[in-house]
């Protein structure tokens, strides 16, 4: 038992230092060219697709903000948000590039392809039901110089060190801890592989439905252990949306319902193809 908890800890250790070093990188990139990015996404309807599904694919939450940021100001579409919503995995994808490097380029990469094709279809399905979103939020944007001492204190140590590393290594040490001991003890992958693969994919579907970034490293781990398919992890990885949803939600219960209603249908969609062809 304590070799368990042990291994689990280091293995933890190792990988939330990574995750918390690419964090890191990947927050200032964002904050130094975030002007230039919103510049680019409003300027032609057709971009609003490719870059928010571009931006949704970069490892982490603040690009889905950023975009439902936008919505709610009125300077992008419904499709945009359904895109980003799509191809964003949360900072789950930090754990997967620490876990699964080439894999998850590849599911990155996929995702973002869905992203546009989905931030197409749900435009084009939002005119053909009528659907009604909120109305535009007038609110004013400050936006704050970016400085050394700043970047440090705001974003590295209070957003990432406090905020989302804490929760990053409890779920992925009592993850990686319980499927160990499951494997150990209960047998898990034989569990798991008895479990008819539609099953699992309607799972990956449902679970992502979560607003949390957490529950998608339970399919990482299992997929890095060789218990799932790739094509049940690709399921999740497009359901989910890690916190991105959570600042629309205290803008509009209604849009909210409506993104993560076609994100998981997309998502299910996706995976019966999958199926159907035999990934």
């Amino acid at each position: 038992m304590w070799s368990e908890i042990l291994t689990a800890f280091w293995g933890t250790i190792e990988i939330v230092l990574m995750v918390a070093l690419m964090m890191t990188v990947i927050e200032f990139l964002e904050l130094r060219f975030k002007g230039r990015i919103r510049e680019k996404i409003t300027e032609k309807p057709i971009n609003q697709y490719v870059i928010a599904s571009l931006l949704g694919a970069i490892p982490g939450c603040m690009d889905a903000f950023l975009i439902v940021s936008l919505y709610v100001h009125g300077l992008v579409s419904f499709g945009a948000l359904a895109a980003v919503m799509l191809s964003t995995a949360g900072d789950e994808a930090f754990v997967m590039l620490a876990m699964i490097p080439e894999d998850s380029v590849l599911i990155f990469a996929i995702s973002a392809l869905l992203g546009i094709i989905g931030g197409f279809l749900a435009d084009k399905f939002a005119g053909l039901l009528k659907l009604e979103t909120s109305q535009p939020c007038e609110i004013e944007i400050h936006e704050e110089e970016l400085d050394f001492k700043h970047f440090i204190r705001k974003h590295v140590y209070s957003h990432i060190f406090m905020r989302h590393i804490p929760k990053l290594f409890l779920w992925i040490f009592i993850t990686t801890l319980a499927v160990d001991l499951s494997m150990k003890n209960f047998a898990l992958d034989q569990i798991i592989s008895g479990l008819p693969k539609i099953t699992l994919i309607l799972l990956a579907a449902l679970i992502g439905i979560i607003p949390e970034s957490g529950p998608h490293v339970l399919f990482v781990i299992l997929f890095s252990r060789d218990l799932i398919p790739f094509s049940v992890l690709l399921v999740n990885t497009i359901s989910q949306d890690g916190h991105g949803l959570l600042p629309l939600l205290s803008y509009s219960v209604k849009d909210t319902i409506y993104v993560q209603l076609f994100t998981t249908l997309f998502s299910l969609a996706t995976g019966v193809i999958l199926f159907l062809i035999g990934i």
